[in-house]
């Protein structure tokens, strides 16, 4: 009857929803009672023409260009951006990548839309806010059928997560501007019939540059080590608040020293999270970027693949692919590797290699 483990808590969610859609349409609708209508409606038409226009300088600066990204699951992400200067617009093709996956790894099209349009946005350094008028002057192909536009039922969960992480990824790769952050966001979750926890872990940022308005470089920086990058926007729980209320020990959370990709730019650290258990629970995890690395620009290194696995009480270690559901027992730790970021450039003789 209620396909969920705590159905209480997943209708609790869904009202903290639709609470906050309603919200929404009483603050609109209170700025109409103040402005009226065509005053309202002229201010959100200036902030999408604005960003279309920010949009539209930067897209005459880009070059035509194609990146093929693989997935972990032996899948593929193909784009190309075709460049029109004279109308100062840009075709985003993602013809010719995987078609619909019998797996959850399909990410429907709105989430593919979601990462063309943070991608491009991230290109503007006006400061605009983020809204829809930064698609206008991008045309996006996503033949349907394919797994960026899969057709029901197509099985979609890790699609909003890890497929939408790589496309950011592919988008930046063609670009040539900045090199791959972990291509995955790490999700990690566990429970039983009491305890529900979910939570995405952070990794290497990507190693980028800045460009002029002819496209040339000006600079670059390295990566960040250790955070959430592109399409996560989420937080981790406080050790302290998670050790209070689930029984498990946070054990450690570090900086994988070393495991950036090499380049003129380094890329950024990825981190280490080992979680024990206290009582039995199963955990899984949701991931990608343990076959395929954060693949580097420009002559820059790949960054360090993440890793897997259970380190069990009794002393036996359990390697686990990108994704896996195991049953953890009083004393067990889980370990999470994540990836590093990969290198911008080539690097100096005798600079250390991401392991």
């Amino acid at each position: 009857r209620w396909p969920a483990r705590n159905p209480e808590q997943t209708l609790a969610d869904l009202r903290a929803q639709i609470a906050a859609n309603e919200k929404g349409v009483q603050e609109l609708q209170a700025m109409v009672d103040q402005y009226g209508r065509a005053t309202v409606d002229a201010y959100m038409g200036h902030v999408q023409d604005n960003a279309e226009e920010s949009v539209r300088r930067v897209v005459g600066a880009l070059k035509d260009a194609a990146f093929t990204l693989p997935l972990d699951n032996g899948a593929q992400i193909r784009v190309r951006i075709t460049v029109d200067a004279a109308a100062r617009g840009a075709t985003i093709d993602f013809s010719g990548t995987s078609a619909q996956l019998p797996n959850n790894f399909n990410a429907p099209k709105a989430v593919t839309m979601a990462a063309v349009l943070y991608a491009f946005r991230t290109l503007v350094d006006d400061d605009i806010p983020l809204n829809a008028g930064c698609l206008k002057p991008l045309r996006v192909v996503v033949p349907e059928g394919c797994m960026l536009n899969p057709q029901h039922p197509a099985a979609v969960v890790a699609g909003n997560v890890e497929t939408s992480t790589c496309v950011t990824n592919a988008l930046f790769g063609a670009l040539g501007v900045l090199a791959s952050s972990q291509p995955t966001m790490n999700n990690f979750t566990f429970g039983d019939h009491q305890h529900q926890y979910y939570e995405t872990i952070a990794g290497g940022a990507g190693a980028g540059v800045f460009t002029d308005a002819r496209g040339q470089v000006t600079g670059g920086f390295d990566g960040a080590s250790v955070v959430q990058t592109h399409m996560t926007n989420s937080r981790l729980t406080d050790p302290e608040v998670l050790e209070f209320r689930f029984p498990v020990r946070l054990d450690s959370f570090a900086i994988r020293r070393g495991s950036g990709g090499a380049g003129r730019w380094r890329g950024g650290d990825g981190g280490e999270r080992r979680v024990r258990f206290l009582q039995p629970m199963t955990a899984s995890i949701l991931s990608n970027g343990r076959v395929f690395p954060a693949f580097g620009l420009a002559g820059g290194q790949p960054g360090a693949a993440g890793h897997n696995r259970v380190e069990r009480a009794d002393g036996t270690v359990e390697h686990l692919g990108h994704i896996g559901s195991v049953q953890m027992q009083p004393g067990d730790v889980f370990v999470v590797l994540t990836p590093g970021g990969g290198g911008w450039g080539e690097a100096q003789a005798g600079a250390e290699v991401a392991a």
